[in-house]
């Protein structure tokens, strides 16, 4: 990550100015630098979170790393009840194979990773690009049990069969009484 504000100590590359100011002769963005180690990286290769070098064509054509949508959600604990409320939001540029048609009917399942699993299911909505749901579920679970589960949601296909396109899931650590939004990245599901 690269931060922005200007840096007071001396001798230190000044990024805000040298890289963003269009007023610069063009032989100062000739080099670019990796932000955590500050070596020179070349425009088609750069380090990715895992810290090993991949060809950006690569990543761009690969079927595994292009972008499968994000889903939005909201939670909220009310202690006074012991109860989890949990909102499925929308999905935003979902992503479905072509085997599932061009607009199959989608809906997302959740899953509370407990001793015995509690399991809820959004309504079926016609695929697009941005589906909302808007839909809420509220359990009745002790805080202590929630906070060493995690929230899992598999987006399935209903037609024109039952299948799951991808999934995402949400540690419940620090669930509160202030509900708070989450954008998941939805990923390929696991086999």
């Amino acid at each position: 990550v690269s931060d922005l504000r200007p840096s007071a100590l001396p001798g230190s590359l000044d990024v805000s100015r040298s890289m963003f100011d269009l007023r610069s002769p063009p032989h100062r963005f000739m080099k670019r630098y990796d932000s955590v180690s500050s070596v020179p990286s070349s425009t088609s290769s750069r380090k990715d979170s895992q810290g090993s070098n991949r060809s950006l064509d690569t990543i761009t054509l690969s079927g595994d790393e292009r972008d499968f949508g994000r889903l939005n959600v909201k939670l909220c604990y009310v202690s006074s009840v012991e109860q989890i409320w949990i909102t499925v939001l929308h999905c935003k540029d979902l992503s479905w194979p072509s085997s599932c048609g061009e607009n199959p009917r989608i809906c997302v399942k959740g899953i509370l990773t407990l001793p015995k699993p509690v399991h809820f299911k959004s309504s079926a909505k016609e695929g697009c690009n941005d589906i909302e749901f808007m839909e809420t579920f509220v359990f009745a679970i002790k805080l202590q049990s929630l906070q060493a589960v995690r929230l899992v949601f598999k987006i399935q296909t209903q037609t024109p069969r039952k299948k799951t396109i991808g999934e995402c899931s949400l540690a419940l650590r620090e669930l509160s009484s202030q509900e708070s939004s989450h954008w998941l990245d939805i990923s390929p599901p696991s086999k």
